[in-house]
Formats: C-alpha cells, sequence, structure tokens
C-alpha cells in the first residue's frame, strides 16, 4: 500500500497585521480542487496540502491612491498571500505532474478559455493552471481602469490596457513555464499567479486544500506544489490503471 508522502518545510515569517473582512479560509476566485481537463481514463492522484504552526498575518490591501477601489470595502481587504482553511489546510497551492509521463507524449489544447477576472480590485483566481496553446480570457468587471501585465521567463512579456467595464482580451502562451506572473500597474497590490502547462495534469486547491488530477497513465511521477510564499515541495507517487494514489503536502512554521 503506498503511504501519502509527507514533506514538512520551516518557513520565513511574514510581516504586518490583519485577516480582513473576508471569512477564514475564504478562497479568493478559487474552486476547491481545481482540475485541468482531463486526458481520458487513466490513473488519479489525489491528496491535500495541509498547514501547521502560527499562520501568518497577510498586509492590507493600500487602496488610498484609488478611491474608487476603496469604496468596493467596508473595511480594507488583505492581500490574500496565505489563505488557510478551517480545516487546517491551504488554499490557492498549484500542483502538478512535473515528470514522469511518458516519452514524446502530446495532449491538446482545450479551445474553451480559462477566464481570469479584474473584479472588486482584485484578480480572479489567484492561482490557476492553463495548457500551452489554451485561449486565457482577461476581463475587467470594474468601471475603472485596469491593465494586465504578464511577466514572462519563457513567455512573451505583455503589456494591455484595459480601461473600461466589460472590455476583454484574449492571449495564449507558447512554452511551459510555472509561475507565469499577472499584475496591474495601475493598482500594484493585484497580482495572480498561472501554471502554464504542455498537459492537463494539474490542479489548485481550493476552501478544503484538496486536490485531484485524472487520467494518468500508469507509471511513476515527480509531482510538485508550489505556494506563492511558501515555495515549493514535491513528492513521488506510483499510479497504476483505473486506481487513485495518495500524495500530500505539508507546509509549517515556527
Amino acid at each position: 500500500m503506498h503511504r501519502p508522502t509527507r514533506i514538512t518545510s520551516l518557513l520565513p515569517i511574514l510581516m504586518l497585521a490583519g485577516t480582513g473582512w473576508r471569512v477564514p479560509g475564504r478562497v479568493v476566485g478559487g474552486e476547491p480542487h481545481r482540475i485541468g481537463p482531463s486526458a481520458g481514463p487513466g490513473g488519479t492522484v489525489t491528496g491535500k496540502v495541509t498547514f501547521a504552526g502560527r499562520v501568518p498575518k497577510n498586509p492590507v490591501m493600500d487602496m488610498s491612491a484609488e478611491p474608487n477601489c476603496a469604496a468596493r470595502y467596508k473595511t480594507m481587504p488583505h492581500l490574500q498571500l496565505v489563505v488557510v482553511n478551517p480545516n487546517g489546510t491551504l488554499a490557492n497551492v498549484f500542483v502538478y505532474v512535473k515528470a514522469g509521463l511518458p516519452a514524446g507524449a502530446t495532449y491538446a489544447s482545450p479551445s474553451s478559455p480559462v477566464v481570469l477576472d479584474q473584479s472588486a480590485c482584485e484578480h480572479h483566481p489567484r492561482v490557476f493552471g492553463i495548457m500551452v496553446g489554451q485561449p486565457l480570457q482577461i476581463r475587467n468587471s470594474d468601471p475603472l481602469l485596469h491593465n494586465i501585465k504578464v511577466l514572462g521567463r519563457n513567455n512573451r512579456t505583455f503589456n494591455i490596457s484595459l480601461p473600461a467595464a466589460g472590455m476583454t482580451v484574449t492571449r495564449t502562451f507558447t512554452a511551459p513555464e510555472v509561475m507565469l506572473t499577472f499584475k496591474c500597474d495601475v493598482h500594484g497590490w493585484m497580482r495572480a499567479y498561472a501554471g502554464v502547462l504542455p498537459h492537463p495534469f494539474f490542479a489548485t486547491t481550493g476552501t478544503d486544500g484538496r486536490f485531484a488530477i485524472h487520467g494518468l497513465p500508469p507509471g511513476t511521477y515527480t509531482v510538485e506544489a508550489w505556494h506563492e510564499t511558501f515555495g515549493t515541495q514535491t513528492g513521488t507517487i506510483t499510479v497504476k490503471a483505473n486506481a487513485t494514489a495518495t500524495v500530500d503536502f505539508a507546509y509549517a512554521r515556527p
């Protein structure tokens, strides 16, 4: 029987105050165990990402220079750098197959877009996955100017203005990159991160801290978990046909 892989690291201390007005554990724009498009029948990898120790306090978003953003909130919200769910798990962790797929295997990119929404002066979702060649639709849902700037290493950087509510722009990415950073230069606190992959074997943890990756051919894989504050961890998992294997990740701090 496979035993879950648990990896624990001690992490740096964050600064500044507040849990904000949000319900504890709420994921901004996230979806529980968000799953990439299925590659067909096969094995499944499931797991959870836990957190132990003192929960860092997220900084307040400084919206003083943008009253139109501040007016959307009764109390200034806090950056969602670390979202610890009520069950002691972490949200917004990107989990993906890093190595082990059959050599030369290719996977068709979906024609349906992933949507990145600029709403209430934040990006929704904050962390997500997308395949190389899959459309990304970037939407401004706010009645004010946003821009979308992509800071890529393997992909071309772009910077596009979306000055009015309802405006959209669609882009695709040509190369794998974990992670690709999105920001709004007008509102410096607005960030999002995408894992761009040539395959569909990825997921993002949500309000229960769990993930599920479906359709893997039998084999042994390296699975990586990425968190924007706490960094990466890896585990090794063996997947059998039509079976489920489990790999868990555990972050900790004093």
